[in-house]
């Protein structure tokens, strides 16, 4: 690696965690690319190097495994330093929570919520020793309510929120900021590995693309903000759903994920 600052980006190979790489090393940053498929990683590299003349560094993993996180940073090197941390690694699922596949569930928590949190963990110390460093999660906005049939997707990223703006607080005046990116629904891979591309929630005509999510949060990111949700429908949606009855929120989310 270079002198240029350092981000690390799980879930780069695609979607929001590759256009979020692309704007990093556009904006001068040298990069830990972090995902399953080095295939894709290798490949996002190249182009990386080739357009901005940023380093990348590929390190195939799943962040489903025990102690993924510090398998990690153990290929970068006890010297390793990270200046930003992207946390965008994520998956869902449809179904009823009764009768959705047990492992499958337990996979989605190991990513959504274990690895972020082991990875923060072991990174941020050293961003608050240095007295500089942003922390990025991306959550959802599926993260404001609960999700009937989409339960456990719906609750990891209500955690992701509820850990990111906490650890805002906790980090207020040390010169390190953590910022939760929740977008709503985007043109990623997302919804087909979710099962989900064929329903409601997804058909209409208020999807954004992973590029323009990656912006915002990037843009929020760099001034320090707490919480960013793209886009005005969304934002809308995120204040509705907060002054909402909850009963009626419920049921407005069942009919957008219907189990049939």
């Amino acid at each position: 690696m270079s002198s240029r600052p350092v981000a690390l980006v799980t879930g780069a190979s695609a979607g929001i965690g590759r256009e979020l790489a692309k704007v990093l090393a556009r904006e001068g940053h040298d990069l830990v690319l972090v995902a399953r498929r080095q295939a894709e990683l290798d490949e996002l590299a190249a182009a990386l190097k080739d357009q901005y003349g940023a380093n990348a560094q590929v390190v195939p993993a799943d962040l489903a495994e025990p102690d993924a996180a510090a398998k990690v940073l153990a290929e970068l090197g006890p010297d390793a330093r990270i200046d930003v941390l992207v946390n965008n690694a994520g998956f869902g699922g449809h179904g009823a929570f009764a009768e959705r596949d047990r492992d499958a569930d337990l996979r989605m928590v190991a990513v959504n919520v274990t690895a972020l949190t082991d990875l923060t963990k072991l990174v941020l110390p050293g961003m608050v020793a240095r007295g500089r460093g942003r922390v990025l999660n991306v959550a959802s906005t599926a993260a404001f309510q609960p999700g009937p049939f989409m339960a456990v997707y719906y609750a990891t990223k209500s955690y992701v929120l509820s850990l990111s703006e906490a650890l805002a607080e906790e980090l207020s005046g040390t010169g390190v900021t953590v910022t939760c990116l929740c977008p709503g629904v985007t043109d990623t891979e997302f919804h087909a590995v979710a099962g989900t591309d064929a329903q409601p929630l997804t058909q209409g005509p208020l999807s954004m693309s992973a590029a323009a999510v990656a912006e915002a949060g990037y843009r929020a990111m760099t001034r320090g903000k707490r919480l960013e949700v793209p886009g005005l429908h969304n934002k809308f949606g995120a204040a509705s759903i907060r002054i909402a009855p909850r009963g009626v929120v419920l049921k407005v989310v069942r009919r957008l994920h219907p189990s049939d």
